[in-house]
């Protein structure tokens, strides 16, 4: 079972882990294992960073859990910008992605938002394109969906 619910403080540790993780063992069709690609992507993902994310007025930060770990871990602004969705590795998938990606329109549709928009991976863009987002214009990753 996976439970969705908003992020806290007290997550910190294990969800910066799970990004990370995520980054560094799932998106290599992105970085390539370049170090320096791998570290962009790392440089926010620090504990300070989330303390931030979560404090923001502006987003909802949410993370998935199975048996009290942290599983996963999405973020979305309240005007309707996917900004995060990353699974753990040891629990890809198992619908943790589509429940983050869930919880996130769930919360944005109650705000009144009526389409949402990610910048996708490649990683992640067959993913994306299951659960309704279609390209915006030239750029295949930039996706959207109407909720």
């Amino acid at each position: 079972m996976i439970e969705i619910r908003e992020a806290m403080d007290a997550d910190a540790a294990e969800a910066v882990n799970a990004l990370r993780r995520s980054i560094t063992e799932l998106c290599i069709a992105d970085h390539k294992n370049d170090p320096a690609e791998i570290e962009g992507w790392l440089s926010n993902k620090t504990v300070e960073t989330w303390r931030h994310w979560i404090a923001r007025d502006d987003s909802v930060v949410l993370v998935a859990e199975r048996y009290r770990k942290i599983i996963g871990v999405g973020m979305a602004t309240l005007n309707g910008d996917i900004l995060l969705n990353y699974v753990h590795p040891d629990a890809r998938f198992g619908g943790v992605s589509k429940a983050i990606l869930s919880g996130l329109e769930d919360v944005l549709r109650a705000r009144g938002i009526r389409r949402c928009r990610l910048e996708s991976t490649v990683t992640a863009q067959s993913f994306y394109e299951s659960c309704g987002f279609r390209s915006k214009g030239g750029d295949a990753l930039l996706l959207s969906k109407s909720l």
